[in-house]
């Protein structure tokens, strides 16, 4: 077993994700949004590589693109292998094109070497996690599970595009959704290898963790109304500043946060109007973040966020609404799962160190229909979306042998049960 992980390919995994970089609008970083002409060549370099490595390769009805990697029994539940091929605006290239480009690689050492599993593995590049065009993530991994509903193919992009639409443009048939949906019976498991996008493991001086579960998210956008005005002429008392009135809120979700920690709380977007150097701002729309594996202390911080907005919408003379967005229940990774993990990660010389993810991943969609595990990947200095989000060519070849491993585990364990039944 040791010696076939020994064949990942380390230089060969770097190359590729480095090609796959240069699918992006042009900008500092990465950028791939969903349903783009730089995703679509993203698709094309990741096909040409899956049928490479000896899979045959599909697109679903809601465009996953899926290689196959036929087991000595076709009927037998398939393991899947999969991340996210769409990116943040200027992310980093490491970001859901890792657990990727390392499914493939090592789909590719067991094709090299001529070996067929029982189970039928299939390595999956979701079509939308991130949810930057479409503010609803995980609709790939969703639509597989089964979970994705009718009305989430209304959801608008900054130009008006629904998904629906932006499904028709490619050829395919939006109304179709539900025909990628698997069913549990026909799953062995899910696994997926991504970057740990914090600085847990480069503390630890380690390459490579277990994940044992992944915080809920909930975002909600808002919006604050007060009056536009003349900048000169307006007298403090007198102004309905709703950019200030945000900033107030902006600064007590900071607070509630930090007070009930590890809770994390973002406002990672404002849009002011009118928008001009010399006009009050009559209206703010911002939106929040807020993360926690604690989903009563999460909605206790919500409500608090809430009332604050009021609170300050009222002493001001503003007007505030909230709407949710999206809603995410934390997920625990299998207790069957884990084990296996960290004793490939000792196969590899490493003593396992178990984390949480504050981060959403596709595994968060994929527990509704199977056991999920997660590998974690040192990436320097925590860094992830952002430009300068960097794994080492080491520890992504450290990363492929611990999956290799694991899988190589997870098909022996189930063959190994199943002969002793």
């Amino acid at each position: 077993m040791k010696k076939l992980t020994e064949k990942v390919n380390g230089a060969r995994i770097a190359e590729r994700i480095d090609q796959l970089s240069r699918c992006s609008e042009p900008a500092i970083g990465v950028t791939r949004l969903s349903f783009t002409k730089e995703f679509q060549c993203a698709q094309n370099m990741v096909e040409q590589w899956m049928l490479e490595a000896g899979m045959t390769v599909r697109k679903d009805s809601l465009n996953n693109l899926i290689g196959r990697y036929e087991g000595s029994n076709p009927n037998a539940p398939v393991l899947m292998i999969g991340s996210h091929l769409d990116t943040v605006i200027e992310g980093g290239k490491f970001d859901g094109m890792l657990g990727i480009v390392t499914g493939i690689e090592i789909v590719a050492v067991l094709f090299e070497t001529g070996i067929i599993l029982e189970n039928p593995i299939e390595v999956i590049a979701f079509c939308d996690e991130e949810g930057v065009r479409f503010h609803s993530t995980f609709l790939g991994s969703k639509a597989i599970a089964g979970t994705l509903k009718r009305e989430e193919l209304e959801v608008k992009d900054e130009e008006g595009i629904t998904l629906a639409n932006a499904i028709k443009e490619l050829g395919l048939d939006p109304l179709n959704y539900k025909k990628a949906a698997r069913v549990p019976e026909e799953v062995l498991a899910y696994i997926e290898l991504h970057i740990e996008q914090g600085p847990v493991l480069q503390a630890e001086e380690i390459p490579c963790g277990v994940v044992t579960g992944i915080a809920g998210a909930s975002r909600y956008s808002f919006t604050i109304e007060g009056f536009a005005g003349h900048a000169g002429t307006v007298p403090h008392t007198l102004r309905k500043d709703a950019l200030a009135g945000s900033a107030e809120l902006v600064l007590e979700i900071e607070r509630l946060a930090k007070e009930n920690a590890p809770i994390v709380a973002t406002v990672g977007k404002l849009s002011v109007k009118p928008g001009s150097s010399n006009v009050i701002p009559g209206e703010v729309a911002g939106t929040i973040d807020i993360r926690d594996t604690d989903e009563r202390r999460k909605r206790k911080v919500l409500e608090a966020i809430f009332q604050s907005g009021e609170e300050i919408a009222s002493r001001r003379g503003l007007k505030i609404h909230f709407e949710k967005v999206m809603e995410v229940s934390p997920v625990l990774c299998s207790e069957e799962l884990i084990p296996i993990i960290e004793s490939s990660i000792r196969e590899n010389g490493m003593d396992p160190v178990r984390l949480i993810s504050g981060a959403g991943h596709d595994a968060m969609a994929m527990a509704d229909l199977t056991k999920v595990g997660m590998i974690f990947v040192r990436c320097r200095d925590g860094i992830s979306h952002h430009p300068d989000e960097h794994a080492s060519l080491e520890d992504m070849e450290i990363g492929a042998r611990v999956l290799l491993d694991t899988v190589l585990q997870v098909i022996h364990s189930k063959v190994a049960a199943k002969t002793e039944v």
